[in-house]
């Protein structure tokens, strides 16, 4: 089924902040005791803060060395908790430390979710248990669809745990056993046989695939080998740590004109390596915005921060099975909606067929293009070009094939043409 896109919840206007910080500042002097105090300690060693009590309802306990000893600490304001209803999507900024190292390092945290729908989670995590929306999540876990692998299972299966998210919205055994043999949150970690985990390491994997598959995703596809995820660090309880990129694309939004064609060009080779690599995975990025890429402050290197919404399409899968339509290329359908960074794409249609573009289509239309939308502006990150480069046309004119194409399979040509022309401008060429 065709289906548009929206940008996630949680996106506040600036207004809306302002004025919830002019109340942030009330309560600030009404509650400056328990302020001080929540200055002073170091929340990410407490256990419950880490909400490691709610395991194997969480999504992992790696890192729980790290966190307990006091390894990992709040940034400056990450400290305040009268904050957090601010930080609607509970992502906060650490500094990480190991003793024998010397020095820290920014580490991203994640709950991988808002507070509603963590309780959520909690809910219905009980009522499939109890039919109650409160209970002993320790006790409730094992009554539940998560617990349905544990004993003597040996593989996850395509049938077990298809449609629980976008990574196995059709997923193949191949994908399946790559996510047992690379799941971080076991000290077993190597096989792909899932008799190999313990039940609580089972359920806390089928969990994180259920509700937010993203440390999935950076596990399975590192950045150690070349795939543009952040590094995904460990967890304990709810609470992810992955590595601090930099600052997000957005922030570069008006930078020189040399330096935006740089970061274009990468998203382009980006969406060609999701696209087409030597695994036969398809990583089709559903959800694409300035604030889901990041750049580095040292390399200048574009990464993937937020990889919630990937769906994997095993193409050796495809061309075995060989469904109707298989080896037709298939042209997403441009649709200049009114809202920001909206896609309109069919998942059953990328989980079938082996020549897509539409990484293509979300990078040009959601952040190169003079429909890319984001925060009030328009014309995309190459907004603004030099004269002579506006005057030739050439440009604008593969931009607006590549998001909008009018001839049929318009926007693959488009593609490759665009990534060798910014290459070309950017000094790139290989």
């Amino acid at each position: 089924m065709w289906r548009l896109v929206p940008p996630k919840l949680g996106r506040l206007s600036r207004s809306l902040k302002l004025a919830a910080l002019g109340s942030l500042l009330v309560l600030m002097v009404l509650h400056s005791p328990s302020l001080l105090a929540s200055w002073q300690r170091n929340e990410l060693a407490d256990r419950r803060f880490l909400q490691l009590n709610k395991c194997p309802a969480c999504f992992g306990t790696s890192w729980c060395r790290r966190f307990l000893n006091g390894q990992v600490v709040f940034e400056a304001w990450g400290r305040l908790r009268l904050l957090d209803f601010l930080n609607v999507k509970n992502v906060y900024f650490a500094q990480y430390g190991e003793p024998r190292e010397g020095g820290r390092r920014r580490v991203v945290l994640k709950r991988l979710g808002s507070q509603r729908e963590l309780a959520q989670l909690d809910q219905s995590i009980c009522k499939r248990a109890t039919g109650r929306p409160r209970c002993d999540l320790l006790q409730a876990m094992p009554r539940t669809e998560f617990a349905r692998l544990n004993g003597d299972v040996r593989l996850l299966t395509p049938e077990a745990v298809e449609g629980w998210s976008d990574l196995v919205h059709c997923p193949s055994q191949r994908l399946l056993d790559r996510l047992v043999r690379r799941y971080a949150e076991t000290k077993d970690s190597g096989s792909f046989l899932l008799r190999n985990l313990k039940d609580s390491e089972r359920m806390q994997l089928l969990l994180t695939l259920a509700f937010n598959p993203e440390p999935l995703v950076l596990q399975s596809f590192p950045s150690d080998e070349g795939w543009p995820f952040a590094k995904y660090l460990g967890a304990c309880g709810r609470m992810v740590a992955v590595s601090y990129v930099g600052e997000e694309l957005w922030s570069y939004f008006n930078a020189p004109w040399e330096k935006r064609v740089d970061l274009a060009w990468q998203l382009m080779e980006i969406a060609e390596q999701l696209t087409n690599n030597d695994f036969e995975f398809a990583l089709y990025l559903l959800d694409v915005s300035f604030d889901n890429f990041a750049v580095g402050p040292r390399d200048g290197k574009v990464i993937i921060v937020d990889a919630e919404n990937v769906l994997v399409a095993d193409k050796r899968l495809i061309r075995q099975n060989k469904p109707e339509n298989w080896d037709v290329w298939y042209e997403s359908k441009f649709d200049d909606c009114d809202k920001e960074a909206c896609l309109s794409f069919s998942k059953e249609i990328l989980c079938a067929r082996a020549t897509v573009d539409h990484n293509y289509y979300a990078v040009c239309q959601n952040l190169l293009s003079r429909h890319a939308t984001w925060r009030g502006t328009s014309g995309g990150l190459l907004h603004d070009p030099p004269s002579e480069i506006a005057k030739d046309g050439r440009l604008e004119a593969l931009l607006d094939e590549c998001a909008n194409p009018k001839k049929r399979y318009g926007r693959f040509q488009a593609a490759k043409e665009l990534r060798e022309y910014l290459a070309q401008l950017s000094n790139n060429v290989r």
